[in-house]
């Protein structure tokens, strides 16, 4: 599988800037005392998260990547993406599950589809 057939949905980058500025901040404080120290732990999580959270798609199946962990969904396991109030798209999965795609917002469902090699009739 070429390295172009996959996209890629993530979060916004200011994420990993907000991450910088706070770890900055809390260097005085946990530099204070050797028992502030795991303040520093807190920016760093988000500079991660906001680094490797999101979704990745391919013909194949579905990646969805949080802090620690991933899933892998089959495309065959999914009877409908939408999107809820928030915006947000959700996959609606065999077994009743819903599952929130992270980073994938309601405009790019197409895009989403397209790399399934389907298209999404016109809406009107």
């Amino acid at each position: 599988m070429s390295r172009a057939s996959i996209i890629r949905f993530r979060y916004h980058q200011a994420i990993l800037v907000a991450a910088i500025v706070a770890v900055v901040g809390a260097l005085p404080l946990a530099t204070a005392a050797w028992y502030l120290l795991p303040v520093l732990l807190v920016p760093l999580a988000v500079a991660f998260w906001g680094w490797r959270a999101g979704t990745d798609a391919d013909a194949g199946e579905l990646r969805l990547r949080a802090l620690a962990g991933e899933r892998r969904i089959r495309w065959d396991q999914i009877v409908e993406l939408a999107a809820d109030p928030r915006g947000r798209a959700v996959a609606r999965l065999d077994d009743g599950q819903q599952v929130v795609l992270p980073a994938v917002r309601r405009t790019d469902l197409p895009r989403l589809v397209a790399v399934t090699g389907q298209h999404l009739p016109d809406a009107r």
